[in-house]
């Protein structure tokens, strides 16, 4: 189960990184929600959560961990 200040970083990355694609990064649009997205961020790190909970790891790159 995740927490709700992961699921609240998670989803301002993923709105950020939609509006930086559609509009560029340097739009101020994109900008204030990458900032919104960082702040999420440090919120969930200084609650104690590591940043593989925010960003697990992908299944083949558990897979070549696995083998080594």
């Amino acid at each position: 189960m995740t927490s709700a200040l992961i699921d609240a970083a998670r989803a301002a990355q993923h709105r950020a990184a939609r509006a930086a694609s559609a509009v560029g990064p340097a739009h101020p649009l994109a900008r204030l929600l990458l900032a919104a997205a960082a702040l999420a961020a440090a919120a969930a790190w200084d609650a104690g959560h590591r940043v593989t909970d925010l960003h697990p790891a992908r299944r083949h790159q558990r897979e070549r961990q696995a083998r080594a």
